[in-house]
């Protein structure tokens, strides 16, 4: 009787209750955040009932909370791996922004910023004058005061979706895997990885708390001082009166007041009111990134440690198409690799698969990954390959049978013989006259450049002659563009070489360098800990391979970095780019373990002393130079100054 096959479950069977989970405790969060600040809304009047869950403070927690989820449902619907690679950051805004993710991000902010508009106007009391409808001598009018704040937080929310989208919340930070130190192997020191979210958030809540009012009070004031009164007052006004007008008896008119409720008491509230709401924005947004760039780990184990198969569900993921389940999955083989022994010798023993054994399908796995990046270097810069040809048919069509003579092609008049009749002699002359060129037209050219000659030389001046040729019109448009890139409003058209350098290598539009560092990392941990744990030998048919191909990456990834062209827009010239170099040390890291660890057993493996000695000058590391020392010696002589630079090369690295 055949064994019973042992179903594999896909890795996002495990993976999305571990987010869900993550998410559920992030609502926690917000919800403590949503009840402080229901307490201070509340009047006071009681002792018991104005912080009573059960009362009008958790009547309006819930509504606080609620004005809230739409922020947690839109990181929901929007997370990613990988950070954006663009070579400027105009790029970026000519990529993004009219994007319907953007559209999302500030319409989600803008109705949070409007709900929670509400609840503040309702939750302040009659006493400070907020209501929406006043009566005076008996007839209702509309409050321009709650409009204001309205239509502030409003803005507010406008703003803070910008950022959002700016700033990139929904990325989700994944970690890299690199060996223990020293301090940590003893237990003297804890890993950063294993610090857990709430004590990062405690850390980071200053930092929160500044930004919430720096943010508020920025909008508010420049909404209070121009905004409000120059752009949005009609509008909101006739929009407002439209909608209450049907409810209450509003005059017809839809002219705002002559004159506004200013003070500066209306600006203080609107200031605090927008305080609490970014309070509540940037806890939600900062709980929610740090929740979830945890490890992939439930109860200290793996997050396949559950499943009936734990190696087939690892494998599901690392094979998976979608990007995060695939980069999880890598990270939790990384963690295994060095965390936990029992799994790790469970990959050495697992010979029995379908496709081969485990080693073997994560060793091909984890080699492409890192192929990958040698692949992109390969084809920088090179046209993309052209669409394959159509077949051929297998014999050309043969062509049909004539029915009719083709008509003839000859000049009828022309191949005629000599006229004999008054007719012919017509159609004789007429074709002679249809075929003949005619005179040359008189060459007016000579005449016309003499003339602009004359003009140019009586009007203009020798220099402004100079400057006026199309070489000096650029020449000075260049000068004056590189005269701007040296202040801030410059700064979204550098095309700086870190940002070119990470998106050469990660790819577009967006890049993860946690794939590449974990696996990296985890072929060096198993291929060192199979000289103790691999019972079958099946590991050391693949260390050369290893070696040769991370020696050959490293390589590739240096000469690629140093010979990158600087761009002419770049003025500070600094080769140096802080993903590539993480992932530069990573690949040193584990070349440097796995050749220590093979280097006696060389012979056996069939390395040669060459393989060795390249595979050491690759592992080896070298100390970063300055900025301006990273520009290659020819290059550095090349590139003139800001105030000399006339004709600077613009080479456009695609």
């Amino acid at each position: 009787m055949p064994a019973p096959v042992v179903r594999r479950a896909p890795y996002k069977d495990f993976l999305q209750p571990c987010l869900q989970r993550r998410f559920a405790s992030t609502l926690l969060v917000v919800l403590a955040i949503s009840y402080a600040e229901s307490l201070t809304l509340s009047s006071w009047t009681s002792v018991i009932w104005s912080w009573f869950p059960l009362g009008i403070a958790g009547l309006r927690t819930l509504a606080i909370f609620g004005s809230a989820l739409f922020i947690v449902i839109l990181r929901i619907a929007h997370p990613h791996i990988g950070l954006r690679s663009s070579h400027s950051g105009f790029h970026t805004f000519r990529q993004y922004a009219l994007t319907l993710e953007t559209c999302e991000n500030i319409l989600t902010y803008a109705i949070s910023a409007f709900c929670f508009s509400q609840i503040y106007l309702y939750s302040v009391g009659e006493h400070a004058g907020l209501q929406w409808i006043t009566y005076h001598s008996g007839r209702a009018r509309l409050n321009e005061r709650a409009l204001f704040y309205t239509v502030s937080l409003t803005l507010l929310g406008v703003f803070e979706g910008v950022m959002h989208s700016a700033l990139d919340y929904d990325r989700l930070l994944l970690g890299s895997v690199k060996a223990k130190t020293e301090e940590e192997e003893n237990g003297t020191a804890k890993p950063a990885s294993k610090e857990d979210p709430f004590e990062k958030l405690v850390k980071v809540a200053p930092r929160l708390v500044m930004r919430a009012a720096t943010n508020s009070i920025g909008v508010c004031l420049v909404n209070y001082l121009t905004l409000y009164s120059l752009f949005f007052r009609r509008t909101a006004w006739w929009w407002t009166m439209t909608f209450f007008r049907p409810l209450y008896n509003l005059p017809k008119t839809n002219i705002p007041p002559a004159s506004g409720p200013w003070s500066v008491w209306m600006l203080f509230r609107s200031v605090l009111a927008g305080f609490l709401l970014c309070l509540l924005w940037n806890f939600g947004n900062a709980t929610l990134t740090l929740r979830l760039s945890k490890e992939p780990l439930k109860n200290g184990q793996p997050l396949t440690a559950e499943s009936k198969d734990p190696n087939g569900s690892l494998l599901n993921g690392l094979k998976a198409k979608k990007p995060r389940n695939q980069a999880f999955a890598m990270w939790e083989l990384a963690l295994i690799a060095r965390d936990f022994d029992a799994r790790r010798k469970g990959i050495f023993e697992d010979i029995d698969r379908k496709d081969g054994p485990m080693w073997s399908q994560l060793y091909v796995i984890c080699l492409d990954t890192i192929k990958q990046i040698e692949k992109r270097i390969d084809e920088f810069g090179k046209p993309p390959a052209p669409p394959a040809a159509a077949a051929k048919p297998d014999a050309a069509a043969q062509p049909h049978a004539r029915l009719v003579e083709p008509p003839v092609s000859a000049h009828v008049w022309q191949d005629a013989p000599a006229p004999k009749t008054f007719r012919d002699s017509v159609g004789t002359y007429v074709g002679k006259k249809m075929r003949s060129p005619g005179k040359k037209p008189a060459d007016i050219g000579p005449l016309a450049k003499q003339t602009v000659t004359e003009l140019r030389d009586s009007l203009l001046t020798k220099e402004q002659q100079q400057y006026a040729n199309p070489n000096g019109i650029a020449a000075m448009w260049t000068n004056i563009f590189l005269w701007l890139l040296q202040y801030p409003i410059g700064w979204p058209f550098k095309q700086l070489f870190s940002r070119r350098l990470t998106a050469a290598v990660l790819g577009e539009p967006h890049g993860e360098v946690s794939i590449y560092v974990n696996a990296a990392f985890t072929l060096s941990q198993l291929a060192v800990a199979s000289l103790s744990e691999d019972n079958y030998g099946n590991v050391h048919r693949d260390v050369p391979a290893i070696i040769r191909t991370l020696t050959t990456v490293i390589k590739k990834l240096e000469i690629f970095r140093d010979n990158l062209a600087i761009h002419w827009t770049d003025l500070e010239a600094r080769r140096h780019s802080g993903p590539v170099e993480e992932l530069l040390e990573a690949f040193k890291d584990a070349l440097d373990k796995v050749v220590s660890a093979f280097e006696q057993y060389s012979t056996d493996l069939r390395l040669s002393r060459t393989d060795l000695r390249l595979a050491k000058e690759a592992a080896a590391k070298k100390a970063a130079p300055p900025a301006m020392e990273n520009l290659a010696p020819k290059e550095k002589e090349k590139r003139p100054a800001v105030e000399k630079a006339s004709q600077p090369e613009m080479k456009q690295v695609s």
